[in-house]
C-alpha cells in the first residue's frame, strides 16, 4: 500500500469542451472542483456528466498524476476527475487499483490511458497537448460504490494483468 495524496476532485454536469478547440470552450457554470464526490459501481461519478451513460461505462472516472501536469493547470484545464499525488498512475493500465480516502477503499479497473487533446493547447497553453501524451491520465470503471476526498489517501494494486510488467 501507497501512501498517496489527492489533489483535487472535480465532478462536471456539462461538457464543455465540445467541437472545435479554435472556437474556445463553453461558459464555466461554477468552479466544478469538489471537495467530496461519491462513487457509483459501475456507473461512475454521482452528478458528473458520464454518470450512468452507456457509452462511458468503461470510462465514467479519469484519474490524473500531479506529477504531469505543467505548472498552474489544474484539472478544469484537463477535464479529468481525480488528480493524485505520488502515484505514476499512467503505469497501471490494466491493473485494477484500490483508492482509499473516503469511507473505505473504491477499486477501479484502469481501463485505457486517457490521451490529451487538442483543447490540451487552449486550456493550458500552447505545447500542452504534446506534453502530456503518456501523462494525460487513466480512463476506469469504478467496480465498488464508495466515496472519494480530497487529501491524504492510499493507493493499492489488487491485480494486474498478465502484460504488465
Amino acid at each position: 500500500m501507497t501512501e498517496v495524496e489527492v489533489l483535487e476532485l472535480l465532478v462536471s454536469p456539462s461538457h464543455r469542451l465540445a467541437g472545435r478547440p479554435s472556437d474556445g470552450p463553453s461558459a464555466d457554470p461554477s468552479d466544478e472542483r469538489v471537495t467530496r464526490v461519491e462513487v457509483r459501481r459501475t456507473l461512475g461519478l454521482v452528478g458528473d456528466r458520464y454518470h450512468a451513460r452507456p457509452a462511458h461505462r468503461n470510462a465514467a472516472v479519469t484519474l490524473m498524476a500531479a506529477e504531469g501536469l505543467p505548472p498552474g493547470a489544474d484539472l478544469r484545464h484537463t477535464r479529468r476527475n481525480v488528480l493524485l499525488r505520488g502515484v505514476d498512475i499512467d503505469a497501471y493500465v490494466g491493473a485494477t487499483i484500490a483508492l482509499g480516502c473516503g469511507t473505505g477503499p473504491v477499486e477501479f479497473a484502469v481501463n485505457r490511458p486517457a490521451r490529451p487533446c487538442a483543447w490540451m493547447d487552449v486550456t493550458i497553453g500552447p505545447g500542452a497537448h504534446r506534453a502530456l501524451r503518456g501523462r494525460g491520465g487513466v480512463r476506469c470503471t469504478p467496480l465498488s460504490d464508495g466515496v472519494l476526498t480530497v487529501g491524504p489517501a492510499t493507493f493499492r494494486v489488487v491485480s494486474r494483468a498478465e502484460t504488465m510488467s
